[in-house]
């Protein structure tokens, strides 16, 4: 269905506007609000693990709840958008940055690229989104930040929750998620 431009356009930006108010909250659940009711938001955790959640409930509790949770003082900063209102996709290129910064005073940001891929479903509602990003960059900026003791606590906590074997919401083997991630 052709999209019109004006409207993708307007998208972005409210989706942008409410990315910066969330980064400042440290909170992103309100960002739910821009899903349909059934839409579905996933990525990929390396090639063993991926993520999952299937409807606006599980986006808000666990996509933008459980997985957010320790990244606080993060912004994800848009670097760059694609838009095509033919097909209803847009592709935001991002940046994940620390509030902390290395000895140097760079700051602690991983390498390589990130981003996530949405589709428009009118109203002003994303009706899937998949995220994006270097798995092996974003691992090693850690291992740089628990070498340095940079890690805030709720940082630590999500590490210990991801590493204690008790299963997760949404974390499925590669393929076998409740909907395909592509």
């Amino acid at each position: 269905m052709p999209w019109q431009r004006e409207e993708l356009d307007e998208m972005v930006n409210r989706w942008v506007v409410e990315n910066q108010r969330c980064e400042a909250l440290g909170d992103w659940k309100p960002l739910a609000d821009f899903y349909t009711e059934d839409a579905t938001y996933g990525w990929n955790y390396g090639p063993q693990q991926e993520f999952m959640a299937v409807g606006r409930d599980e986006i808000r509790d666990i996509a933008l709840g459980q997985e957010m949770f320790g990244l606080e003082g993060w912004t994800y900063p848009y670097q760059e958008f694609v838009i095509d209102e033919r097909s209803g996709s847009v592709i935001g290129f991002w940046k994940q940055v620390n509030e902390s910064s290395r000895a140097d005073g760079r700051p602690y940001s991983p390498e390589g690229i990130g981003g996530s891929w949405f589709r428009y479903a009118g109203n002003y509602r994303w009706s899937w989104q998949r995220d994006f990003f270097d798995f092996g960059n974003v691992t090693a900026l850690f291992v740089e930040m628990m070498q340095d003791d940079a890690l805030s606590n709720g940082m630590q906590k999500r590490i210990q929750r991801s590493i204690s074997g008790e299963p997760l919401k949404g974390w499925y083997p590669v393929g076998e998620g409740p909907v395909p991630q592509w």
